[in-house]
């Protein structure tokens, strides 16, 4: 919950359009710093965060200038926009098809002092990787599934693939790669039960393949709900990604996490349809269409309820519309935020409660230049 409202302040906005998405830059560098600070103090644990949510340059850079190094993302363009940051090391969290492989190859080419690796599930793939990268061997992380049910090889099975594939001459195994995306209960415990359940079918697979290698494996670990946990383990590399900007999905859920919102969407009354009916300009066009309604929190209006949404539109019941007029401004926070950065082509940059900036979000593009 914000009680807060003060990083929010804006002195005009009669000059942006809206639908509009407003980043507030202080709030990110502040998001930045709680997560290392949750992070444990072992030097062999690390925050490697995903991209995906903000998908921008600026961010990724102002993590960079945090001392963060190394970094994970879902497309060929996430990679690319790393790329172009300077980012150290990147992680493409994604099983390669052979087109993005060759994609892959390219980029690597491109930014030759990012180390960039990918995930494998399968020898099939993996046996096309090493054809593809026999000149310049490729790293790559064995994709665990651990519940999620979406790719990644069983842990019981993992070990015979890395048999499999540890001779291939193409790629070399770097670690194993877990993510639990289904690991996101509200209740506090029932996640820290589910993560160790996690962490020690990891630690055991974990110490069986460094032993049949004879060298350390890195684990990268885990979203968001399930960061906390993760972060007070030794030798992890954590991936949160959407607590660069945090919304009011895991906001809401997750109360444990002192994260705030730093990305919220500037909209308007248009049209005053009766006495209790309000329409703004926030339809699923420029926000996240994948949670049920409300998908907003718009903020002043907490007496409200959204009943609608189109595409360009959003219906909000209040208990008295003459207390509002047309045209006045509002500022929304997304329930998911990450799909919702994805809709625009910019962030509207505020700093010192103006306009400071603009930024594009280069990686909602499938494809940069590569």
């Amino acid at each position: 919950m914000i009680t807060n409202l003060d990083p929010y302040k804006i002195k005009s906005v009669s000059d942006i359009d809206s639908p509009a998405l407003l980043v507030f830059p202080k709030v990110v560098e502040e998001n930045i710093d709680i997560a290392l600070k949750m992070i444990s103090n072992s030097s062999k644990t690390f925050l490697r965060p995903h991209i995906k949510t903000v998908k921008c340059v600026e961010i990724a850079q102002m993590a960079i200038a945090k001392g963060i190094d190394r970094f994970k993302c879902s497309t060929i363009s996430e990679a690319e926009l790393l790329g172009i940051a300077k980012a150290k090391d990147v992680l493409l969290s994604y099983q390669l098809s052979n087109t993005k492989a060759k994609r892959f190859s390219r980029l690597r080419q491109k930014f030759p002092e990012t180390q960039f690796s990918a995930l494998v599930d399968n020898f099939e793939s993996a046996h096309m990787l090493s054809e593809l990268f026999k000149k310049d061997p490729l790293n790559v992380f064995i994709d665990l599934n651990v519940g999620m049910d979406r790719t990644g090889v069983k842990t019981e099975q993992a070990f015979e693939l890395i048999t499999q594939t540890d001779n291939l001459n193409g790629i070399s195994i770097k670690g194993l790669h877990a993510y639990d995306g289904h690991v996101h209960a509200s209740d506090f415990k029932i996640r820290k039960d589910q993560t160790n359940n996690i962490l020690k079918d990891v630690a055991n697979l974990k110490y069986k393949v460094e032993k049949y290698l004879n060298r350390k494996m890195i684990v990268v670990i885990g979203g968001s709900p399930s960061f906390p946990f993760y972060a007070k383990q030794e030798e992890v590399e954590c991936s949160p990604g959407t607590f660069f900007l945090w919304d009011e999905g895991y906001g809401s859920s997750f109360s444990e996490m002192s994260f705030t919102p730093a990305a919220l969407i500037l909209t308007r009354v248009i049209s005053i349809i009766d006495k209790t009916t309000l329409c703004f300009d926030l339809g699923t066009k420029a926000t996240a269409s994948d949670p049920p309604l409300p998908r907003v929190k718009i903020l002043g209006l907490e007496n409200g309820v959204v009943i609608n949404q189109f595409e360009e539109h959003l219906i909000v019941n209040v208990p008295d519309t003459s207390l509002f007029h047309i045209g006045e401004p509002f500022l929304a926070i997304p329930v998911h935020v990450c799909p919702t950065v994805n809709l625009y082509e910019e962030l509207v940059v505020i700093k010192n409660q103006v306009v400071f900036d603009y930024w594009p979000v280069k990686a909602r593009n499938r494809k940069i230049t590569v």
